[in-house]
């Protein structure tokens, strides 16, 4: 039985009660990578807030099927053949398997399908063809197909604008071609050069706005259950989306739409093209990539992450801590009712940082009830790794994790023998020198513990 759960709705700028068309069934597409480059932090919001709830709505009894699309035809990916002197399909395969690294990384669950945009383009012709026949699409001058804005009464809905105020913002995109400043490109024709596929209006590629309406049906029908993505992509893309599938299809496109905050750096969206970004593969070299996940899902999924050095230590931190909480005891038996205040906050618009305080919660009774058995640790334990596993945290071997051996400055082997050393001097009630090895090795990040008779170790 599924339960239900509370979900803000970008459009009615309000929480609404999440109501698949189907009862148990949801079917969710999110907006994927333009693959010309390694992913940063920002993409990595979007795979990571998007997995978590995948993950909690089939945890509720739902049978999700999750659609995350590849732009992998775009005027970024063009360029960067042309730059490097590659074929553009072999840009495209070495970034989505670049990619696919990062998400296995950072533990993302592969979505149901991942389509390729090159894989649908007779499905984008076959849309535009309707557009076209229904009077809400032309071909301009230059021969590049757009959509009409007039011939949609509700452009500007998703944006909560009307069409007369976006047209004054967009006006100084008014080219000789298009008839109205907001009207966007379909179709565009073939450059010399660059990739290109037959069409009625002939050879060309279709446009980004498209691709992802044309996908959405192609594999999920004309209307979904929840459309969700950056909140820089509602507008203009996602509005662009509403308007051709609704006009196409005549039926409404999304019930439901979900969009995720941005990653800031100096108060600044971090992007590509304001070159403010840092790539995962950079991160993971400094900080294991579960910290980064917990850094992504630390902060409300609507609400901006502001990336700083002190964010990543603080999340080293915390992560640590519920780590060091589950060394300390073996998890035994779940009791799901104690679970409920974990699982309010996520039905509660996926509020992750209540239900991460639950969690520290937890981790705390753990610590403190370490010399004194007033609770059934075991029980927190088991409770506390559950509810970690629902957001994709804490799944490792804890000393594995403390350890973290990939990002220490000193050789294991060194660890080891100087541990051998200090036991050695403890032996000989040599107190002095146990000391000095320990804060040689605290100097060097690493801390031991002595517990139960033998000497562990973790990084600082």
């Amino acid at each position: 039985m599924t339960r239900d759960i509370q979900l803000f709705d970008s459009k009615s700028k309000m929480k609404r009660l999440l109501t698949p068309r189907v009862p148990g069934v949801i079917d969710l597409y999110v907006c994927g990578m333009t693959v010309y480059d390694r992913c940063h932090l920002g993409h990595a919001r979007v795979m990571v807030v998007f997995d978590m709830i995948v993950r909690v709505l089939r945890a509720i009894g739902y049978t999700v099927n999750y659609v995350r699309n590849i732009t992998d035809i775009d005027d970024k990916i063009i360029k960067k053949a042309h730059e490097s002197n590659r074929l553009w399909t072999e840009v495209v395969d070495q970034y989505i398997d670049a990619m696919h690294e990062d998400e296995r990384a950072l533990g993302v669950v592969p979505p149901n399908h991942e389509p390729r945009a090159t894989e649908h383009i007779q499905s984008m012709i076959q849309m535009i063809q309707s557009l076209m026949d229904q009077g809400h699409a032309y071909v301009a001058e230059d021969g590049d197909v757009y959509f009409n804005v007039r011939s949609f009464d509700r452009y500007g809905e998703l944006a909560n604008q009307n069409l007369e105020t976006l047209y004054h913002q967009a006006r100084k995109s008014l080219s000789s071609a298009k008839h109205h400043a907001l009207d966007f490109i379909l179709w565009k024709q073939a450059k010399p050069g660059e990739p290109s596929w037959p069409s009625p209006w002939g050879e060309g590629r279709p446009g980004w706005h498209i691709e992802c309406s044309a996908m959405s049906k192609a594999l999920l029908g004309p209307s979904i259950d929840l459309h969700g993505g950056g909140i820089d992509l509602k507008f203009p893309h996602h509005e662009n989306e509403i308007a051709q599938s609704e006009c196409s299809a005549q039926c409404a496109f999304v019930n439901h739409w979900l969009h995720v905050g941005h990653v800031l750096i100096d108060d600044e969206k971090m992007s590509k093209s304001l070159g403010n970004f840092v790539t995962l593969d950079e991160l993971f070299s400094l900080y294991h990539p579960e910290v980064i996940r917990y850094l992504l899902l630390s902060s409300h999924y609507r609400s901006p992450v502001h990336y700083t050095k002190e964010l990543l230590i603080a999340s080293q931190r915390s992560l640590s801590r519920l780590y060091g909480a589950l060394k300390q005891v073996s998890a035994t038996q779940i009791d799901q009712q104690a679970c409920k205040p974990f699982y309010d906050a996520l039905l509660d618009d996926f509020n992750v940082p209540q239900a991460l305080s639950v969690c520290f919660k937890w981790a705390g009774e753990i610590f403190s009830a370490s010399s004194r058995q007033v609770i059934d640790t075991g029980v927190v334990a088991a409770n506390l790794k559950h509810c970690l596993g629902l957001l994709g945290l804490c799944q490792m071997d804890p000393a594995s994790f403390l350890q973290d051996e990939h990002h220490l400055s000193i050789d294991v082997e060194v660890i080891h023998r100087a541990i051998a050393d200090r036991n050695e001097a403890r032996l000989n009630h040599d107190w002095a020198t146990a000391d000095a090895i320990r804060a040689d090795l605290l100097a060097q990040g690493v801390v031991l513990e002595d517990v139960a008779g033998e000497t562990i170790w973790r990084k600082a």
